[in-house]
């Protein structure tokens, strides 16, 4: 390397490397494990570009090249099975569309086993077979992460674009680990600035997605449209993406679920903790109905004692059943709030659950919101305490008893024990 691509080189791993940073500050604030397999991804990333450069064995010339050659071949798959789960996971594809899901989890699962065969190769073909497995996995990132957006996913349009700038960074950077010829200085400079700008974008990406996290524990100052308790969007910005989410349902013909959940009688926890051991139940409720239906799913504060989720795909209908008997039992839990004179109080929401299967006839949002709040009204009298409307006979019914299609076994077992565990 000349002393102009040291510089160069130097230049993108050190803002790389400040990405990292950032990423890690924010996995310190939130704690979730998206952030923890974002700042990894990343810190991989850095790696990848340090030792396919070439910048390692300039900086360090005492390390052996013949040494260092199964760790060129192996970090390109590594980074694939690292960035794989961590998309998956970040896209929410196991809840929101078999096909991603299935796409992702089967190329993380033979990312690390093909680097491992590549080392089996002739030495010669090594690198350009770990190579293929990298370009191959980042256009399928970007068709993935392209029909997520598609799916109502508006911050999958940004992986979808740094995916698309580290499709010549990576092979910019296996040209230059091949040292093939014609690639001067000015082609590297132009391969280290991609290199930047997808881990800069993706980064950003990961930062937007925890932003309620960090609202929600204090650090990022809330506006004025998010409810100031829960730190979760308000009415009318939260109407606001459902009209959004039925516009994109006209073009993908996708079926989807809204969920009302109604908090009964308020004023008994009022009596046992306070005006704030009610507001800190609120908080937990938020964060258990979010954990629900995952972070792409957006969460809101319709009004007092209404919360609404946003989910705008299912696999299938009878994923309706097992949500809505999820949120139930989760939200029904025992929990613990701060008392009057600092005391710790145990406390069980009184709740009803409300499940609208948003179907292929695009529906007014208003009467989406208003038959959920039904819902969730009828829903009190129901051992489950959820209810849905049965698509057979249009009756009010508990959501285990809809006909909403086949039960998955395993799942649908698991989660109808669950409520009659919960039951209070």
């Amino acid at each position: 390397m000349t002393a102009l691509d040291v510089a160069i080189w130097s230049a993108a791993a050190g803002a790389i490397a400040l990405v990292v940073m950032v990423c890690l500050v924010d996995w310190v604030l939130v704690r979730t494990k998206a952030a923890a397999q974002g700042a990894a991804y990343n810190f991989s990333a850095l790696l990848f570009v340090v030792i396919l450069s070439g910048l390692l064995t300039t900086l360090a010339p005492q390390l052996d090249a013949e040494a260092l050659r199964p760790a060129r071949v192996l970090i390109g798959p590594l980074c694939v099975f690292l960035g794989d789960y961590w998309v998956h996971d970040w896209l929410a594809a196991r809840q929101r569309d078999r096909l991603m899901d299935v796409s992702l989890r089967g190329a993380a699962a033979v990312a690390l086993p093909a680097g491992l065969l590549c080392l089996l190769l002739p030495s010669t073909q090594q690198l350009p077979a770990a190579a293929a497995i990298v370009v191959l996995n980042t256009a399928l990132v970007v068709w993935v992460s392209v029909r997520a957006w598609m799916l109502g996913d508006s911050l999958a349009l940004g992986i979808a674009i740094g995916c698309l700038a580290m499709l010549p960074a990576v092979g910019g950077l296996y040209a230059v680990a091949l040292a093939l010829p014609g690639i001067g200085s000015t082609a590297q400079a132009f391969m280290a600035v991609f290199c930047v700008a997808c881990v800069t974008v993706i980064g950003f990406m990961l930062w937007k997605r925890n932003q309620h996290e960090r609202r929600a524990r204090g650090v990022e100052a809330v506006e004025s449209q998010f409810d100031p308790v829960t730190k979760l969007p308000g009415g009318l910005p939260f109407v606001r993406k459902l009209l959004r989410a039925q516009a994109r349902r006209r073009l993908t013909r996708r079926e989807g679920a809204i969920i009302a959940v109604l908090v009964f009688k308020p004023d008994r926890i009022v009596a046992q903790a306070g005006t704030a051991g009610l507001n800190e139940m609120y908080v937990h409720l938020a964060e258990r109905l979010q954990r629900q239906v995952g972070p792409v799913n957006p969460v809101g504060r319709y009004w007092d004692r209404c919360f609404v989720a946003l989910v705008e795909t299912i696999h299938s209908r009878a994923d309706v059943r097992t949500l809505g008997l999820r949120v139930a039992s989760s939200l029904r839990r025992p929990m613990q709030v701060n008392g009057p004179e600092g005391r710790t109080i145990q406390v069980r929401a009184d709740i009803g659950v409300g499940v609208v299967l948003m179907e292929r006839d695009h529906s007014a949002v208003e009467d989406l919101l208003h038959e959920a709040q039904r819902l969730a009204e009828a829903a009190q009298t129901m051992l489950s305490r959820a209810a849905t409307r049965d698509p057979a006979t249009g009756e009010t019914v508990p959501v285990e008893h809809a006909q909403l299609g086949p039960r998955r076994h395993a799942r649908g077992v698991h989660a109808h024990g669950t409520w009659l565990r919960a039951r209070a």
